[in-house]
């Protein structure tokens, strides 16, 4: 299992949310370019960025900052959500350089679209399925569904996706503890590679979650967030923590 820093960009800052709510935020850094250089600097192997203005307003807002991110990077991985509503906002994100983009809001109102994108750019589309008490919300977490994730993801088994992250709203930004009956019942459901996201708040956490990760049933990484701006844990810590086995 792999550590994943998170770096939201509301108004040109790194921020932090509390169940997504653009009004609960935190502002970390007034310069993402500069937090991105820390966390690659201290291991990071991917990074998870998300245009948190491009998700409400359904297209990139901060496609500037994020564009000198992955030039800053160019032997390492960063993987961009947030407003890319179109395959023409995939398609500039993926040739400036940024190794992967995700796909939320499409996953439920735009399967075709998805599939146009995955298969043009293979292994290079993350899917995001974000819940909130069981049920897929989009549209930046303000529109509700009557649609479980199981039923996204039974959706999309046979594209060529290079993950699927799963976040639990509720606990997104606090600490509350990640989802680990609802990830687990994914990655069951599923052969593609899963992300979870959404309350880590200690390495104890990270452990559990690396301990249930053994084959056949397996967590390919976990997004961190608050818990490391908040210094709850140090970045190498966790990536040490989430290598080891029981």
């Amino acid at each position: 299992m792999i550590i994943i820093p998170a770096i939201d960009i509301k108004d040109g800052n790194c921020v932090r949310l509390k169940k997504g709510k653009m009004k609960e935020e935190t502002i970390f850094s007034n310069s993402p370019r500069e937090v991105a250089k820390k966390w690659f600097s201290e291991g990071a192997e991917l990074i998870h960025i998300v245009d948190l203005d491009g998700a409400v307003h359904g297209r990139p807002i901060n496609k500037e900052i994020i564009i000198s991110i992955s030039k800053d990077s160019k032997d390492k991985q960063i993987q961009v959500g947030g407003g890319i509503r179109t395959f023409e906002d995939a398609k500039r994100y993926l040739e400036k350089e940024v190794s992967r983009v995700v796909l939320g809001t499409n996953a439920v109102e735009n399967p075709d679209l998805v599939a146009k994108i995955s298969f043009n750019y293979p292994k290079r589309v993350v899917l995001s399925i974000d819940c909130l008490d069981g049920y897929v919300m989009t549209n930046g977490w303000v529109k509700g569904t009557s649609i479980k994730p199981t039923e996204v993801l039974k959706e999309y088994e046979e594209f060529p996706l290079a993950a699927v992250i799963f976040t639990d709203i509720s606990r997104d930004g606090m600490m509350t503890g990640p989802n680990i009956n609802a990830t687990f019942e994914l990655v069951s459901h599923s052969n593609l590679p899963i992300i979870a996201s959404g309350g880590v708040s200690n390495l104890k956490q990270i452990e559990t979650l690396t301990k249930k990760s053994d084959k056949p049933n397996s967590l390919y990484g976990l997004i961190c967030g608050r818990s490391l701006y908040e210094g709850a844990f140090r970045l190498k810590d966790a990536i040490n923590t989430a290598k080891k086995r029981k």
